[in-house]
């Protein structure tokens, strides 16, 4: 995509709630809360939970909000939210898949879809687009982390990672979803806290897109991030 680097685009994905700090919390915690109470509250012991306050801390989340979000998994007045994935196409018949919980299905479903279709865009069936895209872990390492690439691909090879990018920005490493949580605490080991980690979809073909077509796809993403519900946006954008 003209003028876009990969680092970016991975970077932009949560798009508008990154500037909305409170809505921002609102999911993070959702998430927290979810991960605690479907499995152990105690995050060496819940992959799930262990990731959502990894996210919960590089987006500055305080350390009393995580709390809070773990003990309301105790609570029996806590919401049951049900993970959802929606999919369809944006401007410029770009794929897109969005991920949210939600504890009323009913009212998600025609809110994304009315995004969708204010924004230049199309929701369709599950699986509609999927098919499109690769399910995979992605870390990422800034270009301060002080290795060089020969360095970092023999330490995310050891790791078991299946890929590692390079740019003057930093270091994108691969991995299978399985693999994922392993890979990514013994890089943790090595080179600390990564900048982003996260379980994500990969787009199979790339849509190569210009300034124009690419700032139409911001504003669905941006609008599909502005929902309460909505946890994660992914495009098929190159």
């Amino acid at each position: 995509m003209s003028g876009h680097s990969k680092w970016h685009n991975i970077q932009h994905k949560k798009g508008a709630a990154d500037a909305a700090r409170s809505g921002l919390f609102t999911k993070l915690a959702r998430e927290i809360t979810m991960a605690a109470k479907l499995g152990d509250k105690n995050p060496d012991n819940n992959p799930r939970l262990r990731l959502a306050i990894l996210q919960a801390r590089k987006n500055s989340m305080p350390n009393d909000n995580i709390k809070r979000a773990i003990d309301k998994a105790s609570g029996s007045s806590t919401e049951n939210y049900v993970a959802v994935r929606y999919e369809g196409y944006g401007p410029g018949a770009v794929p897109v898949i969005v991920e949210a919980l939600t504890d009323n299905p009913r009212r998600t479903v025609p809110e994304v879809r009315n995004i969708f279709a204010k924004n230049g865009g199309n929701m369709g069936e599950e699986g509609s687009v999927a098919f499109l895209f690769t399910r995979a872990g992605q870390i990422m390492y800034p270009a301060s982390v002080g290795k060089t690439e020969d360095e970092m691909m023999e330490i995310v090879m050891d790791a078991g990672a299946d890929n590692l990018e390079s740019s003057a920005e930093g270091f994108i490493i691969t991995t299978k979803p399985d693999d994922f949580i392993t890979v990514q605490k013994a890089l943790n080991d090595i080179l600390g806290e990564p900048e982003q980690a996260e379980l994500t979809w990969l787009p199979n073909m790339p849509v190569d897109m210009d300034d124009e077509a690419y700032a139409k796809l911001e504003k669905l993403v941006d609008a599909l991030d502005d929902n309460d519900d909505v946890q994660k946006v992914f495009t098929a954008a190159a």
